[in-house]
């Protein structure tokens, strides 16, 4: 089972191949896209340890030489020395306007990498070839590109399409269960903000797709990602409805700030977590009911997945202080925080009018348990 998803951007359009072997096509898409024959590869140690042979092969099967940069994996290599390190190395490798750079890795290679191919030269092309689930579903996909500053995460960025991308399904086998449910939290998401009828497929398929059921996979990549397209396409730049897939976020940026970007909490358990916080938020102002939460909460749980705040090991600011780090979020509009809310499950919407008083009580209940 594979499929395709077309991102219909004027100028920019390209498509994401979802499927067990799309890394075997590489060598001969990337081949006919032109450019010097020689590709150089942003990806980081782990995920050169498992794959990075197998990708030289293929492109050397079609007759392109390739050098790869190893990074340090996690969520601090988007930062701006490893990004220097980046962008001296391309240079180094006498990489062109017309060439291809490879991201090669979960979300921290794909927005590190898709960041450093933006701004070289004013923007040199990149092929995007996700290796987790969440780089699957989300950050592989719509052109955001960044790093993080001490200040706030992804604060430092461009928009800057990729050119492709591949997501082999396959490569999935090699996460690890935390990995791998880190970045269920952004499939969720997707049913969360507008389509219930795939959060009850998830509610259904969620331990098949887990256990490692292919057809499971590669149905819940895609429909992720054909949501993911349909909102960039309207909404390159966030200007408007592409701010949904920020559902949960507000909380989960906050959480990470809090945690140091640290492996105490992965971005995709702060989505998780975030969503949840979010239709906590929308039951208390009265938006939906209350039921909405629990059963956010009880899907989760069921997957085995961090739900609440409390999940997080070690101490955390107060309520207060969380809701100061919600400050520095890119979704502050004229001073004020932009929330995703739901009046119910596939039904979100973008608001700023939220009293902040709601949002602490929220946030200091989450605390105490």
């Amino acid at each position: 089972m594979s499929a395709t998803v077309h991102v219909d951007l004027p100028g920019r359009a390209y498509d994401i191949m979802i499927g067990p072997g799309t890394l075997g096509q590489a060598g001969h898409k990337i081949a006919a896209m032109g450019g010097r024959r020689h590709v150089c590869i942003l990806t980081d140690k782990n995920v050169a340890a498992l794959h990075l042979d197998a990708l030289q092969d293929v492109l050397r099967d079609a007759g392109l030489t390739s050098e790869a940069l190893l990074l340090p994996a996690g969520e601090s290599t988007k930062c701006w020395a490893q990004l220097e390190r980046s962008v001296e190395w391309l240079l180094s490798q006498k990489v062109e306007r017309g060439d291809i750079v490879v991201a090669f890795g979960g979300g921290v290679i794909g927005d590190l990498a898709g960041f450093a191919a933006a701004i070289l030269r004013r923007g040199v092309r990149f092929v995007q070839i996700p290796t987790s689930l969440l780089a699957q579903v989300d950050s592989s996909v719509g052109g955001k590109t960044g790093i993080n500053s001490p200040s706030g995460k992804n604060l430092i960025g461009a928009f800057h399409q990729p050119s492709l991308v591949l997501a082999d399904t396959n490569l999935l086998s090699t996460l690890t269960p935390r990995d791998f449910l880190a970045g269920y939290g952004e499939v969720v998401k997707y049913g969360l903000l507008g389509d219930a009828a795939f959060f009850d497929w998830l509610e259904a398929e969620g331990p098949a797709l887990a256990r490692g059921d292919m057809d499971a996979r590669v149905r819940a990549v895609t429909r992720s990602c054909q949501m993911k397209a349909d909102i960039v396409q309207r909404d390159e730049t966030e200007q408007g409805d592409r701010a949904l897939l920020n559902l949960g976020h507000t909380f989960c940026h906050a959480l990470e700030a809090a945690t140091g970007y640290s492996d105490r909490l992965l971005h995709g358990e702060g989505v998780a977590i975030g969503c949840a916080l979010a239709f906590e938020l929308s039951a208390r102002m009265g938006l939906c009911s209350q039921e909405s939460p629990s059963r956010v909460r009880a899907h989760l749980r069921d997957m085995g997945m961090k739900v609440d705040i409390r999940d997080i090991t070690g101490d955390l600011p107060d309520a207060a202080g969380l809701l100061d780090l919600m400050g520095q979020d890119k979704k502050v509009l004229d001073g004020k925080l932009r929330f995703i809310l739901a009046r119910g499950i596939g039904d979100a919407f973008i608001t700023s009018d939220v009293p902040s008083d709601t949002v602490l009580k929220v946030l200091d209940d989450a605390l105490k348990g």
